[in-house]
C-alpha cells in the first residue's frame, strides 16, 4: 500500500537549522503571533523532529478540544508536567483520568463553592489588612500567598499561607520545565546529576512535603471535614477495583489543584491589577459597582453574580493576558482540519494568547476594554474565540471555582485599596509553564 503523501500548511521555513527552536526560546509569543500572522488559521513548522500546527480560528480550536477529542492525546508539556504532579487530572488520559474526574467533581458542585465564598472573602480580607499605605509591594507576591491559602484552606482544610515563600520558589524553579519542550535530548539530560535537575528535584520533594504532611494529618485524624481531601480519602473506586486511593493518588490530583489552583488564579489578578492601574477610569467604573454592590460590606455569595462589572474587568484581564497561554494536544490518528489532514503524532498548538487578540473576533485587540464582556457581545462571537480555561471533555475542573474566586477578591481588594504600578517598574509578559509577569508587578498602594 502506497504511503499517504502528507500535505502541510504554509508556515515558516528557516533558512538555518535550529533557527526556529533557538527562536522560541528566546520569545514564544512574538514567534508564534508573527507565524499566525504571516501565515494564518492553520500554520505548520518544525521543531526539532515536531510537526507542529499552529492552530487559531475557534472553528478550528473547537474541532481539536470538542468534536474530535479522542483522537488526540495531551502534548510532551503534559508529558513533562508529570515529573511535578504525577498523573493527576492535568496530565492524566483515558478511561483513568475519567474515573478520576467523576471522583473529584463534587468539590466543585455549585453547593459547595457556594461555601467557599466567605473563606476568600475573608483570606482577601487578611491580606488587605498586612499591606502597607503608601508602600510598594510585590503584587504578584502577594496574589501568590493569597491564593495559596485559600486553596489550600477550601479544598484541603490546611493552613499553608506561612509555607507561601517556600512553595512559591519551589513553584518558579518547576516552572523551567517549559525549557525541557525546546531542549534537545532532553530526555537524556534529565537523566543526569546537573545542577538544574537537583534544583527540580529539590523543588518537587519541598512540595511533596506539605502535600503528604496534609494528607498524612488527615489519615491519622480519621476526621470527615466534607473537602476535597475528605473525599479523596473517603471514595471508593466503584469503576476501578473498588478500593480506596492510594496516598500516590491523592498526592497526584492533590498537587495539580494545589498548584493549579493558585497558580493560574495568581497571574489573572495579577494583570487585572496592573491593568487597571492604567486604566483609572475603568477602575473608577469597578469602584462604582463595587460600592453600589456591597455597601462596603464583604462580599458574600449571594453579591457574586451582582458583580457583573467586576467580572467583566476581571474576563478582560484574562483575555489580554490568559494565564494558560498555550494548549498542546498530540494526534494519535490522522484528523481532518480545515483544508488539511494532522498526521499520526503531528502536534497541535493552541494559544490563547493569539486567539485571544486576533481583530476579527477584538478589533482594536490590545485595548483593555470590559465592555468587550456584554451579553450582547458574547453572543456575536464565535465558543472559542475565548478560551482561558480550555474546553470540551477536559476544560478545566475548577473553572467556577477560579470565576469566583476572581470576583470576590477583586470586589474585596477594590474596596480597600487603590494600586498604582510603582515607578520605573518594567512590566514583561514571561511566558513559561503560565505566563507570568517577568520581574514580578512592584505596585504602590494607597488605602481607600
Amino acid at each position: 500500500m502506497a504511503l499517504r503523501t502528507v500535505v502541510y500548511p504554509p508556515g515558516p521555513k528557516p533558512l538555518l537549522p535550529g533557527a526556529l527552536l533557538l527562536a522560541f526560546r528566546r520569545d514564544p509569543l512574538r514567534m508564534l503571533i508573527r507565524i499566525a500572522h504571516d501565515y494564518g488559521d492553520i500554520a505548520h513548522f518544525r521543531l526539532g523532529p515536531q510537526h507542529i500546527y499552529l492552530v487559531s480560528h475557534p472553528d478550528h480550536i473547537r474541532d481539536v478540544l470538542v468534536t474530535h477529542h479522542q483522537a488526540f492525546r495531551k502534548s510532551r508539556a503534559l508529558e513533562l508536567a508529570k515529573r511535578v504532579v504525577g498523573e493527576g487530572l492535568l496530565t492524566s488520559e483515558g478511561e483513568f483520568h475519567l474515573r478520576q474526574r467523576r471522583l473529584v467533581q463534587p468539590a466543585f458542585h455549585r453547593q459547595r463553592i457556594a461555601g467557599y465564598a466567605n473563606i476568600m472573602t475573608d483570606y482577601a480580607a487578611q491580606a488587605a489588612a498586612r499591606w502597607p499605605d503608601g508602600g510598594v509591594v510585590d503584587i504578584h507576591q502577594e496574589m501568590q500567598r493569597l491564593a495559596l491559602g485559600i486553596v489550600g484552606k477550601t479544598l484541603f482544610d490546611a493552613n499553608v499561607e506561612d509555607e507561601s515563600p517556600e512553595i512559591s520558589e519551589a513553584l518558579t524553579i518547576t516552572m523551567n520545565l517549559f525549557d525541557k519542550l525546546t531542549t534537545p535530548f532532553s530526555d537524556v539530560l534529565d537523566k543526569l546529576p546537573l545542577p538544574g535537575n537537583r534544583r527540580m528535584d529539590t523543588a518537587i520533594k519541598r512540595l511533596n512535603e506539605t502535600i503528604y504532611r496534609i494528607i498524612r494529618e488527615r489519615r491519622v485524624s480519621g476526621e470527615d471535614r466534607g473537602d476535597l481531601l475528605s473525599m479523596l480519602l473517603h471514595t471508593q473506586d466503584i469503576e476501578g477495583d473498588g478500593g480506596s486511593m492510594t496516598d500516590l493518588q491523592i498526592r497526584d490530583e492533590a498537587m495539580t489543584l494545589f498548584l493549579a489552583g493558585h497558580e493560574t488564579t495568581a497571574n489573572a489578578l495579577t494583570w487585572a491589577w496592573y491593568l487597571l492601574s492604567q486604566h483609572p477610569e475603568v477602575e473608577a467604573k469597578l469602584l462604582e459597582e463595587i460600592t453600589t454592590v456591597l455597601h462596603g460590606n464583604p462580599a458574600t455569595f449571594e453579591d457574586y453574580p451582582r458583580l457583573h462589572y467586576t467580572e467583566m474587568v476581571f474576563s478582560e484581564a484574562m483575555r489580554l493576558y490568559p494565564p494558560a497561554w498555550a494548549l498542546g494536544r498530540k494526534a494519535l490518528a490522522e484528523v481532518p482540519l480545515g483544508d488539511y489532514v494532522v498526521p499520526v503524532n503531528g502536534v497541535i498548538l493552541m494559544s490563547q494568547y493569539i486567539t485571544h487578540r486576533d481583530p476579527r473576533f477584538f478589533p482594536d485587540p490590545d485595548r483593555f476594554d470590559p465592555l468587550r464582556w456584554t451579553l450582547e457581545a458574547k453572543a456575536a462571537r464565535p465558543r472559542f474565540s475565548y478560551f482561558p480555561f480550555g474546553g470540551g471533555p477536559r476544560v478545566c475542573i475548577g473553572e467556577p471555582f477560579a470565576w469566583m474566586e476572581g470576583v470576590i477578591l477583586m470586589a474585596t481588594i477594590t474596596q480597600r485599596w487603590q494600586m498604582r504600578l510603582a515607578p520605573g517598574h518594567h512590566v514583561e509578559a514571561f511566558p513559561r509553564v503560565t505566563l507570568r509577569p517577568r520581574y514580578g508587578m512592584k505596585m504602590t498602594l494607597h488605602r481607600r
